[in-house]
């Protein structure tokens, strides 16, 4: 690890890539920090205090604690992923957009747009749903109401702040795409979840110190932590590799070809774009209910509250739905074949062309199966033994899945950089592969 770093600080297109994305994400965290205007601060703390344990707690998670302050970037990436869902979703039903989708670079920056476009509608929507039931809430014990002032200069100063604070992070995350390193969108949640994980372990141990967790659970959950942690490099480093064989040919008086290689295809190809779908999409209902006292959306926020079953049946049929949606639009096996065809290439025992494409395809649904099934039960399984234990979100599978897997994918874009000006990579062993 300290030779890759050497090595990373030593190739001055890549040191400058990382020094962005870092001062990038201290802006962001600056930012978390700067409350909206015309909240109690004290009152809304209390709230969180109680609700800790539900959807509004997840949410502040993936914001980083900005909801928990109610700060300029409360709303996070969320409406962001929103709205790239809505469109990747549009893709295949218009076809419009899905002839813009084929148009190269021009097509995806029309996209974009769109989708920029959206986040803004949808943060606006959200920013109004919050101020209106920011307004009728007050803290746990008291008669400190949480806004100072309720009224439309509130309720505009409110939209105009949250939709600007999320339009300026959608800017971040798409400045560190291109002129950094890493997934911009990703590497901000990452930031928020790993930037409250201290303050998560502290909090931890005051309550196993209180008695109101056995502390024998401590060594447990810490066991828990370091085994998903396990499972989830594995998986997200595993590969099926299809063997590959080049037909000889003669170029003038040289013969070429004949050689063997393999198509690695990754057991997990969505990485952690479905978890992070899923959760962005049960988290939007649930976050306008928290804030309507209206009987039917308060009903319809109770089946669907943190830990119920319909809620976490839900959640993975939305994380299996995403990743062979994603699979689907990533990934073609038909252009696959037609490149090895025309490359002289095939699978042993399978003819070259659409009987290729087919058991392609068969292999990668196979693939998303396991992956889809092992993302669920990532997500689900230790996040229901932390509820039941009642420690927070952080220590849940969904966090650590989306932490570890953004640090993979970082980790792999370093090394290729590495690689390419001839430094060892990170592992002394071997670079990390599948990524």
């Amino acid at each position: 690890m300290a030779g890759g770093l050497q090595g990373a600080a030593n190739i001055p297109e890549l040191k400058r890539r990382i020094i962005f994305t870092l001062l990038m994400l201290a802006v962001y965290r600056a930012g978390v920090q700067i409350p909206t205007p015309g909240i109690n601060g004290e009152a809304l703390g209390a709230f969180f205090a109680q609700n800790a344990g539900t959807l509004f707690g997840m949410f502040n998670m993936f914001s980083g604690g900005a909801l928990e302050n109610f700060s300029i970037f409360a709303l996070g990436i969320m409406p962001y992923i929103s709205a790239s869902i809505i469109f990747q979703l549009l893709t295949v039903v218009i076809p419009h957009i899905q002839a813009l989708s084929k148009e190269g670079e021009a097509g995806r920056r029309k996209i974009t747009q769109y989708t920029r476009y959206a986040t803004v509608g949808i943060a606006i929507v959200q920013g109004l749903f919050i101020s209106i039931g920011l307004e009728s809430m007050a803290a746990p014990t008291g008669d400190a109401m949480i806004v100072i002032t309720p009224g439309w200069a509130f309720r505009i100063m409110t939209i105009i702040t949250l939709t600007s604070g999320t339009a300026f992070i959608m800017w971040l995350g798409e400045q560190m795409t291109e002129r950094g390193i890493g997934n911009g969108i990703s590497l901000i949640i990452f930031a928020g979840i790993v930037a409250r994980m201290p303050a998560a372990i502290v909090n931890t141990i005051k309550m196993a110190t209180a008695g109101e967790m056995a502390m024998i659970m401590i060594p447990i959950l810490l066991f828990m932590m370091v085994g998903v942690m396990g499972v989830i490099i594995f998986f997200e480093t595993a590969q099926r590799r299809i063997p590959i064989q080049y037909a000889k040919r003669m170029v003038g008086r040289q013969m070429y070809g004949g050689q063997r290689s393999h198509l690695p295809l990754k057991i997990n190809i969505s990485g952690v774009i479905p978890p992070i779908f899923a959760s962005s999409i049960m988290m939007f209902p649930a976050t306008i209910g928290g804030f309507i006292q209206i009987e039917w959306v308060q009903q319809v926020t109770a089946l669907l509250s943190w830990g119920s079953f319909w809620h976490t049946v839900m959640y993975v049929g939305f994380i299996v739905f995403f990743c062979f949606f994603y699979t689907a639009v990533t990934f073609n096996p038909t252009d696959i074949a037609d490149n090895l065809k025309k490359n002289g290439g095939f699978i042993p025992g399978i003819r070259p062309g659409k009987s290729t494409s087919d058991f392609i395809d068969k292999v990668m649904v196979r693939l998303t199966v396991i992956g889809a099934t092992y993302i669920s039960v990532v997500c689900v399984l230790p996040t229901i033994l932390v509820d039941k234990i009642n420690v927070p979100f952080y220590f849940g599978g969904t966090a650590l899945l989306i932490v570890v897997g953004v640090a993979i994918d970082t980790i792999s874009q370093i090394e290729s950089y590495t690689v390419m000006r001839n430094y060892d990579g990170f592992l002394k062993t071997g670079r990390i592969k599948g990524r």
